[in-house]
């Protein structure tokens, strides 16, 4: 199954130039903990970093920095961890782990930001193949005479 299939298509986006703050603000709004950094280039949104709400504790608040004068580019982590929406789940979970990564922007073939994929949904996607998988046991065993 390509990635994405299951990536979440609905990405909290910012862009470099707007402040920390800003990017806190949308973290509380749509409750996620991170917020994609992208550019726009030929009419698409194109992803160039990413910051999380571990980023804002410890460059802002640990710091004891005003967060409205810190811009988005200044924390965030420009050795973005991407994946082609093509790429397999299995694939894209072997990526994140050898990357050490929690959630990664999934793009098309042109870079375009297509969705971002958690650490959290794949966990899910797992649990529920797992259910599938003891459901079935359960029922060969019940059928065993």
């Amino acid at each position: 199954m390509p990635i994405s299939e299951i990536c979440n298509r609905e990405v909290i986006i910012a862009e470099r130039d707007e402040s920390a703050l800003e990017a806190a603000k949308l973290m509380r709004k749509h409750n996620v903990g991170n917020v994609v950094v992208v550019e726009q280039r030929n009419g698409m949104r194109v992803p160039v970093g990413i910051v999380t709400d571990r980023d804002l504790v410890v460059e802002i608040v640990a710091a004891e920095v005003d967060p409205t004068l810190i811009r988005i580019s200044d924390i965030m982590a420009r050795e973005l961890v991407m994946v082609k929406g093509s790429c397999g789940v299995f694939e894209g979970i072997q990526y994140m782990r050898s990357k050490g990564v929690r959630r990664m922007p999934v793009v098309d073939e042109d870079g375009s930001l297509l969705g971002i994929v958690t650490l959290d949904d794949l966990l899910g996607l797992l649990a529920e193949e797992l259910g599938a998988l003891a459901k079935l046991v359960e029922h060969e065993r019940k059928n065993t005479p």
